[in-house]
């Protein structure tokens, strides 16, 4: 591989107008395809197959009419008097029917006249108490029954005001139309009536505002300033990156026009893309910088980086590539689209610091590391050798071995912890940002009418085996007993039949909201109870409803999440000992990424879900973030792994001993690993500032990730273990040997003048005089 690179990297230097065209004609004939092919994007959780989708399609096939409880595009305005008062006052209640003739104006709104909670729930009891009078019922249950249903609180203090947006799904709102929302609602909130919103139909698109991306980069450039000691050459890194994700995100756009893409994509992919892009580049820049010390031939320079440090690249992009597109196996759809995107994004970056990069120093050629702001000149010892912070680190861990291994596990595992308190489930407008509408809108309806009226379950009911309508409507009142009857259900009524009576709907109201575990507990105790009243009643049942697709997609999650680990470490470690050549080297990246992984999760718990140290409010962990978060740390990790350890093995192939050849690994790596680890937590860290409660938890929890497993992991722990195992850490069987394929990934193979009968040590410095690279 090293020689195939080497040829690309050359080729690339040398007719840079061809490489730098074709990078340009890709992204216009994306961006124009985007343009005009792309739709909108849409965020549908749903997995074919769980328990709430054949529920729901149950529930299409008797009732036609229904629609999906994703593309429900619901909208529910919360009007509140202020304290003392109520909605009826004269006073308040023209407010509320200014607002509703505001809400009418709307655009994409349905054509059935909406109704102030007041008039609206007075007409809901009238309704179902004469209706109960007319069928013998009991009509204390069916004030009960409205008053579970009413748009006004008992003190008429809050009321709601719902529709439906008339689009066929979610993604069909404009924005105009959710704009013009937030315009009426602040024209209505005056004179001490609150107005706010929540439901799907009220939430925008989410939007890269910039501002994220640009904090990160802006830290990036500091530290590659630091890093090159060069304006010019640190920002190539940053540009090459920037081609990256914008390719990246156009082409997930495009992407839209054959599959279904959630909203929070495009961010993680930029996320992704623009760390690993710029530590890519970083890289192969750096090893470039190297090797000008040892030839004045620029474009056998650039053929060395990108043969040794392009090889390591391109392992470390398919250990990411792996993770990512491995979650297609899970089959979960939402989350294969998400892995898949941010792959092709990792994949483009590889290619961009392969072929872009390259092109670029062949357009730049010596004033690649122009505009000079510091000048490096390495201190070295007796032997010449170069003394630095890696050399020094490398040698204080093989003083104490031991003691790093125990320390690091100690700490690490103490992070953990809290893990074993994690809560998982899907975000909704109970744990949105306090400063959002739609949780105001949620707390105003919680403190009203309860916690439960956000988390609602229907249990759907097939009766068109029983013989006759009677029979029908004895099954269906003692469906409704018994689901009034489950702990943890404040009501639990019969809303509607379909128009031959063969079908039934009951709507469950939870006395917790959709984020309490409780709600959780209910849906497992009305499930378990299934098969006994469908046994009793002689109908077929199934629970469906927002809250219950959403549960069964986490705990979908978490049963694929051992799959998942297993396809993704198995194939990670074959391809790391066919980089390695080793068994005990991938075995111990494995067992430090388990470790960092945990204490990710840990803090992640800790921070969000527990609001430690006051930093964040406290609220679930997002459903789909462990399995994800497990994918890229573990693709991250192996980054780390590959390029400090294949300059370990380098120094290795080269005659030194595995204790020489982890200083030199340092030495050389060091100082450059940690650059691209400090650019990956700025960039990670930025996304904690979006105020979207997704983005922000992964932010966090990849800054965190890097942080554990760049320096206490990768250059802690595995340089400890590295001394502890001495000559066996590159211990292979011979059969093994054989027939493991050999990809020269240390450049054995270049010839290189330099280090013809001479120690790899005495040449080979991370980045060398500053003289020696300006002419």
């Amino acid at each position: 591989m090293a020689t195939l690179l080497h040829r690309l990297g050359k080729t690339a230097y040398r007719r840079w107008p061809y490489f730098i065209a074709a990078w340009l004609v890709a992204f216009l004939a994306v961006g124009i395809f985007a343009g005009t092919m792309s739709k909108p994007m849409t965020d549908a959780f749903s997995i074919p197959g769980i328990p709430s989708e054949k529920a729901a399609d149950m529930q299409a096939e008797l009732f036609p009419d229904s629609v999906d409880a994703f593309d429900q595009a619901s909208v529910k305005v919360v009007v509140a008097a202020p304290a003392g008062h109520t909605l009826d006052e004269p006073a308040y209640a023209e407010q509320v029917q200014a607002l509703i003739a505001g809400l009418e104006g709307l655009p994409q709104m349905p054509d059935t006249a909406l109704v102030d909670p007041v008039t609206a729930a007075g007409e809901q009891q009238q309704a179902l108490v004469d209706g109960a009078r007319q069928a013998g019922g009991d009509v204390e249950v069916a004030r009960d029954n409205a008053q579970a249903l009413s748009p006004l609180s008992e003190d008429g203090r809050v009321g709601t005001i719902t529709w439906d947006f008339d689009v066929e799904t979610i993604a069909d709102v404009e924005p105009t139309t959710i704009e013009a929302l937030g315009d009426v609602m602040s024209d209505s909130s005056q004179d001490g009536l609150t107005v706010e919103a929540n439901g799907a139909g009220s939430v925008g698109m989410i939007e890269i505002n910039g501002t994220s991306e640009l904090i990160g980069i802006a830290i990036a450039l500091l530290v590659l300033v630091l890093t090159f000691g060069s304006l010019m050459a640190a920002g190539l890194p940053i540009v090459t990156a920037l081609v990256g994700v914008g390719l990246g995100i156009t082409g997930i756009t495009a992407s839209t026009a054959f599959f279904d893409i959630g909203t929070t994509t495009p961010m993680l992919a930029t996320m992704i893309g623009l760390a690993v892009g710029i530590d890519y580049a970083l890289f192969i820049l750096a090893r470039y910088r190297a090797e000008l010390h040892h030839t004045d031939d620029r474009e056998e320079a650039v053929g060395i980086a990108v043969g040794t440090a392009g090889s390591a690249v391109v392992f470390a992009g398919l250990t990411v590539l792996i993770a990512l597109s491995a979650l297609a196996l899970v089959q979960i759809p939402f989350l294969t689209s998400m892995g898949l995107a941010a792959g092709a994004t990792v994949l483009i970056a590889v290619l961009v610091a392969l072929t872009l990069l390259p092109a670029i120093l062949g357009l730049l050629k010596k004033r690649a590391f122009g505009g000079t702001v510091r000048r490096f000149r390495p201190k070295r010892d007796t032997n010449g050798l170069v003394v630095n912070n890696g050399a020094r680190w490398a040698r204080l861990i093989g003083r104490r071995p031991v003691t790093a291994v125990v320390l690091t596990v100690i700490v690490l595992g103490a992070l953990a912890l809290p893990l074993s308190n994690l809560h998982l489930a899907f975000p909704t407008d109970s744990t949105a940002s306090t400063e959002t509408t739609q949780r105001k809108a949620s707390d105003l309806i919680a403190d009203s009418f309860g916690p439960g009226r956000d988390a609602p379950m229907i249990v759907v009911v097939d009766g068109r085996d029983l013989p006759d309508a009677e029979a029908r409507a004895t099954a269906y009142g003692d469906i409704v007993a018994w689901a009034a009857g489950q702990e943890n259900v404040r009501n639990a009524q019969l809303i509607g039949t379909n128009e031959d009576g063969t079908g039934a709907q009951v709507l469950i109201t939870p006395e917790t909201g959709p984020e309490d575990t409780a709600t959780d507990d209910l849906l497992t105790d009305l499930r378990d109870g299934q098969a006994q009243i469908e046994e009793e009643t002689g109908t077929t049942t199934g629970v469906t409803g927002l809250t219950a697709i959403t549960t069964d997609v986490s705990d979908r999650l978490s049963r694929a999440l051992p799959i998942y680990l297993a396809v993704v470490i198995g194939l990670a470690f074959i391809l790391l000992m066919i980089v390695f050549r080793s068994i005990l080297v991938p075995l111990t990246a494995t067992l430090g990424f388990l470790l960092s992984v945990l204490a990710t999760l840990g803090a992640t718990v800790a921070v969000f879900q527990e609001g430690a140290f006051g930093l964040m409010e406290g609220q679930p962990i997002v459903s789909f973030m462990p399995i994800f978060l497990i994918g890229l740390v573990f693709g991250l990790a192996m980054d780390y792994q590959v390029f400090l350890v294949t300059r370990m093995r380098e120094a290795h192939v080269h005659g030194m001993s595995t204790r020489e050849a982890v200083v030199d690994g340092f030495r050389n790596s060091a100082r450059v690993v940690t650059a691209a680890a400090a650019i990956m937590i700025a960039v990670f860290s930025a996304f904690i500032l979006i105020d979207e409660p997704i983005i922000r938890s992964i932010g966090f929890a990849l800054a965190v990730a890097v942080f554990f497993d760049a320096f206490l992991v990768r250059m802690t722990l595995i340089p400890a273990l590295m001394y502890l195992m001495g000559e066996k850490a590159w211990w292979l069987p011979k059969w093994l040997d054989r027939i493991l394929p050999n990809v020269d990934i240390e450049g054995e193979k270049l010839e290189r003048a330099h280090l013809v009968g001479r120690p790899l040590e005495e040449d080979l410095a991370e980045l060398g005089d500053e003289e020696s690279v300006r002419a």
